[in-house]
């Protein structure tokens, strides 16, 4: 071991010390002939410690392996292992400080157990809470020896970075991979046949048909109904713009809104590249922060996770006319643009609602939010007073602004969704698949 352990004393050696406080205090008054048994018992006590942190032998090897990459909000585990030479413990325990995005208050602490061969371990989890790099910065290792009085510790710096990436768990759900190989646009390739624009076949004419779709000329000439079957465009334009600011920073069921977001999009970006089409991320804050190139092959799905994960948390209020603008001038043909956003001030919400017009005049745009949950239980909450009247009140002030801001969305074509966090995924994957089949893209 690189590191010196020095010798400390524990709890039980401190409870010790105060237990015999009282009695050597007892002592002087009762008998002050005796004073000089309390600095022996002191003594006695000290080298109790000094003995016993003697007895708990040397760390011969401590090792702590670390995952260096992990999913925003999955559980990610630090294991630790510790072998001694010599001497008795009875018990080992850690601590390790890392960045806050990592631990909880950016430390843990945990007591390990004893291995059949004599050997000390410990699993830690952690669940990060953000995206980014963090780092595991040192590790405390104490163990005691057989009384429990005293202990050896050592301090030992691990400076290990951690790479905190974008959620993926909804695309290696077998729920959606099922669903992409038995799809009828899924991973056999088979084309897809709907609403879309591109003719693809000739079919018979069956019940349930839309009408418009028979064939005139086809059935008079085989004497037999005959129906035209078209084709879903492939190759469209996807975009998935994101508001990295201060709305969207806030932490919804522990996560912040951004995160959340990109696990929906991440998702769909998935589906859509499975289908044919072209992906790319955006990304803004007071400024354009982030606009990729355009994915066409599944195989590159890392890149989009890649990128999504440079996307940084900005404590300031988004501009929608720079950023909308300045995208609507790098594309050169119509495309889906989904907007994920949060607003609470009602006048930066018009100026949103003015910039995704604009946007909607040229392009398809579909805007995703999520259920302000704790606002509806505000507006909900049995008025028991007159402060939670006053709140209450101001909570469904705020959701009938949110409603009207909603509606002057769809009132200028926008297509939105409004769902909880846990629902906006599978929300905006059936979007996508409606407006495709639809081949309201191209």
């Amino acid at each position: 071991m690189s590191a010196r352990a020095t010798f400390v004393p524990t709890p039980r050696a401190a409870l010790l010390v105060a237990a015999a406080a009282p009695v050597a205090l007892l002592l002087a008054v009762f008998v002050p002939g005796s004073w000089a048994a309390a600095p022996a018992l002191g003594t006695a006590v000290l080298a109790l410690v000094v003995i016993d942190a003697l007895l708990a032998g040397r760390a011969e090897d401590v090792r702590l392996t670390i995952i260096p990459d992990v999913e925003v909000g999955e559980e990610g585990w630090l294991q630790l292992f510790a072998r001694f030479s010599g001497g008795l413990r009875s018990q080992v325990h850690c601590a390790i400080a890392s960045d806050e995005r990592l631990l909880a208050g950016g430390r843990s602490e945990a007591a390990l157990f004893r291995l059949e061969d004599g050997a000390w371990q410990v699993a830690i989890g952690y669940r990060p809470t953000r995206r980014g790099t963090g780092e595991i910065e040192e590790l405390w290792l104490r163990w005691a020896g057989p009384l429990g009085l005293g202990a050896r510790q050592i301090r030992k710096p691990v400076e290990q970075d951690v790479r905190v990436w974008p959620n993926l768990a909804p695309v290696r759900s077998p729920a959606l991979q099922t669903f992409l190989k038995d799809s009828q646009f899924g991973l056999i390739a088979r084309r897809m046949r709907g609403e879309g624009t591109m003719f693809e076949a000739l079919a018979e004419f069956q019940p349930g048909m839309d009408k418009r779709r028979i064939d005139w000329k086809s059935s008079a000439r085989h004497a037999h109904l005959y129906a035209k079957e078209y084709e879903a465009e492939r190759n469209n334009q996807i975009v998935f713009a994101f508001d990295c600011g201060q709305a969207m920073c806030e932490p919804v069921d522990g996560l912040p809104r951004i995160d959340r977001a990109v696990t929906a999009a991440l998702t769909t970006s998935y589906v859509a590249l499975k289908g044919g089409d072209r992906v790319a991320l955006f990304g803004f804050a007071a400024r354009p922060e982030l606009f990729t190139p355009f994915v066409t092959d599944a195989r590159d799905f890392r890149r989009l996770q890649q990128a999504a994960a440079g996307l940084d948390y900005h404590a300031q209020e988004p501009n929608f006319t720079l950023a909308l603008a300045t995208l609507a001038g790098r594309l050169q043909r119509r495309s889906l643009i989904v907007v994920f956003s949060d607003f609470t001030d009602p006048t930066s919400a018009q100026l949103m609602i003015e910039s995704i017009g604009r946007l909607a005049a040229r392009h398809l745009v579909l805007f995703v939010t999520m259920h302000d949950e704790e606002l509806e239980h505000m507006a909900q909450d049995d008025p028991q007073d007159l402060q939670r009247l006053a709140m209450a009140v101001s909570a469904d002030a705020l959701l009938r602004q949110r409603a009207l801001v909603l509606s002057q969305l769809r009132q200028l074509g926008v297509d939105v969704i409004e769902a909880p966090y846990g629902r906006i995924g599978t929300r905006l994957i059936d979007a996508y698949l409606a407006i495709k089949r639809k081949g309201a893209i191209g």
